[in-house]
């Protein structure tokens, strides 16, 4: 019995075990043959991440899930917004990629100018400082449709006509590339490129490929500096099973 050349654990930060089916199919759907995809939700945390508040409460969740799959190759954190991610590289014992970083880095290999578009008007601006941590605050523009993460899988929200007036508009606006600034979108991003004639760039499918590829070329995260493993220590209350406890 061959074994899998990877094995890629893809984490929902959020609550909603639907929005991770969604996830897990999108990433197998494009997964090498031989890559193996566990796709898991957090144990805790909110149902959905709109903003700088429900991102604080679902990095716990987040790093109870990396470690509790230490034989995992790679890493992929499921939220646009990279929820997380610095702690998850300093703690995970293998590479981490965040699928707004993925989306962004894939859109630039094939447009000059790329809209990310999103959920709702309070994710532009935390989206806008990863566009402008990731090195595209001159090529990308993050824009919104204002949708709520969840009715993006509830029929009858409109979600999909708001989605659609959205593109239309970044494209009016001289995007030549549209990232899907949700994982929630995940499974979109094909018919999306045939409706509009573009690119569009969903973070889950990018984060698979980028994982994949540094699982193929044997490389992990940098221990020396930023993400060194964290020192040992107590924490207090509720947060006490997350003290590290060695290197």
């Amino acid at each position: 019995m061959l074994m899998p050349a990877a094995k890629i654990l893809v984490v929902n930060p959020n609550t909603t075990a639907s929005m991770t089916d969604t996830i897990g199919a999108a990433a197998r759907a494009v997964a090498a043959p031989g890559t193996e995809i566990v796709a898991v939700t957090s144990s805790m945390g909110p149902a959905s991440i709109e903003g700088f508040y429900d991102e604080a409460f679902a990095v716990p969740g987040l790093i109870q899930a990396l470690l509790k799959a230490p034989d995992a190759d790679a890493g992929i954190i499921a939220c646009f917004d990279d929820t997380g991610l610095d702690a998850a590289r300093s703690v995970a014992r293998f590479p981490v990629v965040g699928i707004c970083e993925a989306a962004l880095v894939t859109a630039g290999q094939l447009a000059k100018r790329i809209a990310i578009v999103t959920t709702l008007p309070r994710s532009i601006v935390p989206l806008e400082e990863l566009v402008r941590r990731y090195g595209f605050a001159d090529r990308a523009f993050v824009t919104a449709c204002n949708v709520a993460v969840l009715d993006l899988e509830k029929p009858g929200s409109g979600a999909a006509e708001k989605l659609n007036a959205e593109i239309a508009h970044a494209l009016d606006k001289g995007a030549e590339a549209i990232v899907l600034g949700c994982a929630g979108m995940a499974d979109l991003a094909a018919a999306l490129s045939q409706k509009f004639s573009v690119p569009v760039i969903d973070g889950v499918a990018a984060a698979v490929k980028q994982a994949e590829a540094l699982v193929g070329l044997k490389l992990t995260t940098s221990r020396r500096g930023s993400y060194a493993f964290p020192g040992v220590k107590n924490y207090a209350g509720t947060l006490e099973p997350f003290a590290p406890t060695s290197a």
